[in-house]
């Protein structure tokens, strides 16, 4: 009983005095079983604070009792999903005529559908674009820094594997011979799984993840583990800041940093990232990919690093919607290995009609004759639906993001503990604040996270796609999926970097979002441009060699000072 009511003290304190001191987190510190310093404590006080302010207003929202969390429990572990048959080899839309160009450079930038049909007419072998694509990791690693390791080994080997099977009639699909980058928290035997993190930088697994294995399945060659933000956290890690394509003086944002710049830069054929609140959209928003956030639960996470296991995905980050479509193909479905993970259909090539489906927008600043994807979607024939986000008056939908802070707290809970939290970005800070968050608000959240849930249905029961609708929380609270793809530049000074539109669609109805979102791209050109890595590279080294003969002249300059002031003493 004394420890129910102790549990509970920090916040009735809160309520009590409305601010939350460093002496009343040391004094609740056994609660979560921490030690802090004082300016861990002055730290923790004012995140609780602001943590605190959203979780009333949670406190705040009616929830009946027959509003379940928004998680499951069973006695005993549930039987996993058994694997059923998935087609896995879709039909290529795209590049039906695709000849082997001049350079090697445009090959590296050729979207999947136009490599496969040159692997699979054997005008390219795949050991060539492996080694080409090889080659431009290294030469261009230094200005992105998007690479953790490369596993040439083993992309040499599949490479040829993969040249002789073609050779031998057996062709397995669309990746066959294609090589492609994992972001580093996906296992892979033979090479560290860093997590972006010190504390992880010589970890290794002896285990496949599921969707490395499947796309090994699909003939796809592995070239590299690409960076992320240390724990899937922004694009800092171990080794430094990920770099945008087309500015390197900016990050790629994260955290799939490595992924969206690689396959930007035309370094990969195609990558994979993984998203708990942003990690696939954002970075490829940053740096123009066209990234998939699938349904939650559709592809398998076996074998990937856990943050929150009530909302990771794992998708694809390419050049073009059609190759999102090729790497889901191969990769959806439950393996009965994660739990969450299901078998539902999808088909590529879509046999849908844009004119029977209906857009969901919402009101912006400018009028709808003033907005560019709402005149690009008119062209295409759909049927256009002014909508409203539900929730965002009924409660704090950015304070359910607390079920993401508890979630990742306890997966890393040893290095808080163990006080090892150096070179984690702003996790520390986050691991700390949710110790003290109580089970009841936890388990609050996930009922009010249901609530949302159902309104977001609700409301997407009326439109099969919505455009640009600022539902990034939203929908990876619901699982609902997303795709990012690049429609233009906007330049500010030097600056000149990408922009993009977003499509979210229904629940497991990724077809259809992506027969639209495919539609829209075929509008566009963005995608099709190459960010000037060479010019980036001669500024980068003119940009260094300034910088040392500058450190040079200020030493000789001080030097200069130093024995004049030596001159003077001697007078």
């Amino acid at each position: 009983m004394g420890s129910a009511v102790f549990h509970r003290a920090l916040a009735s304190l809160a309520q009590d005095t409305i601010e939350i001191t460093p002496e009343m987190v040391k004094k609740a510190e056994w609660i979560s079983g921490l030690e802090l310093s004082d300016e861990e404590r002055n730290a923790t006080a004012s995140s609780l604070q602001r943590k605190l302010a959203g979780l009333a207003e949670l406190r705040q929202l009616p929830i009946t009792n027959d509003v379940a969390p928004a998680f499951t429990f069973r006695t005993i572990a549930p039987a996993p999903t058994q694997p059923q048959k998935i087609d896995r080899t879709p039909e290529v839309i795209s590049n039906p005529d695709t000849k082997r160009p001049a350079t090697d450079e445009e090959i590296a930038f050729l979207p999947v559908s136009a490599l496969s049909r040159l692997i699979k007419n054997r005008e390219v072998s795949s050991v060539e674009l492996t080694k080409l694509y090889l080659s431009r990791l290294k030469k261009y690693n230094s200005l992105l820094n998007c690479v953790v390791t490369f596993t040439e080994e083993l992309a040499m080997k599949q490479a040829r594997r993969a040249d002789a099977e073609i050779s031998a009639g057996k062709y397995r699909g669309p990746l066959h011979g294609i090589p492609w980058g994992a972001k580093d928290l996906i296992a892979v035997p033979g090479y560290t799984t860093t997590w972006g993190a010190p504390q992880f930088k010589d970890q290794r697994f002896d285990y496949t993840a599921t969707v490395a294995k499947r796309l090994e399945e699909a003939g796809a060659v592995l070239v590299a583990k690409l960076t992320l933000g240390a724990i899937a956290m922004g694009d800092r890690w171990f080794g430094g800041m990920t770099r945008c394509p087309w500015n390197y003086q900016v990050g790629s944002s994260g955290s799939s940093a490595g992924s969206a710049s690689a396959a930007v830069a035309g370094l990969v054929g195609f990558a994979i990232g993984t998203e708990t609140l942003g990690s696939i959209i954002s970075p490829s928003r940053r740096c123009g990919a066209t990234g998939l956030r699938p349904t939650f639960g559709r592809v398998s996470r076996y074998g990937c690093m856990a943050l929150s296991w009530t909302m990771d995905k794992v998708g694809p980050i390419t050049r073009s919607v059609e190759d999102c479509a090729l790497v889901f193909a191969a990769i959806h479905g439950a393996d009965g290995l994660d739990p969450t993970a299901e078998s539902r259909e999808f088909a590529w090539p879509p046999k849908v009609d844009l004119k029977s489906l209906t857009v969901g927008y919402t009101k912006s600043r400018r009028s709808i004759d003033d907005r560019d994807d709402i005149k690009k979607l008119k062209s295409l024939g759909v049927k256009l639906k002014e909508i409203e986000i539900p929730s965002r008056e009924k409660m704090s939908v950015r304070a359910l993001t607390s079920v993401l802070d508890v979630e990742a707290a306890t997966a890393f809970e040893d290095l808080t503990h163990a006080g090892n939290l150096e070179g984690l970005n702003s996790w520390g800070g986050t691991f700390r604040t949710a110790s003290f968050i109580s089970a009841v608000d936890y388990v609050r959240a996930m009922r009010a996270r249901r609530i949302l849930q159902d309104d977001f249905e609700a409301m997407m029961k009326t439109v099969d796609v919505l455009v640009n609708a600022n539902d990034l929380v939203h929908t990876n609270l619901t699982g609902h999926p997303s795709i990012a793809l690049p429609v233009g530049f906007r330049e500010r000074g030097d600056l000149r970097l990408p922009f993009s539109t977003i499509f979210t669609g229904q629940l497991n109805r990724e077809t259809e979002m992506l027969a639209l979102a495919k539609a829209y791209q075929d509008l566009h050109t963005t995608h099709l441009e190459k960010p000037p890595l060479d010019q980036q590279l001669k500024q980068k080294a003119d940009d260094a060699a300034k910088e040392k003969a500058e450190a040079a002249e200020k030493a000789n300059s001080k030097g200069s000072d130093s024995n004049d002031q030596e001159s003077d003493k001697s007078k």
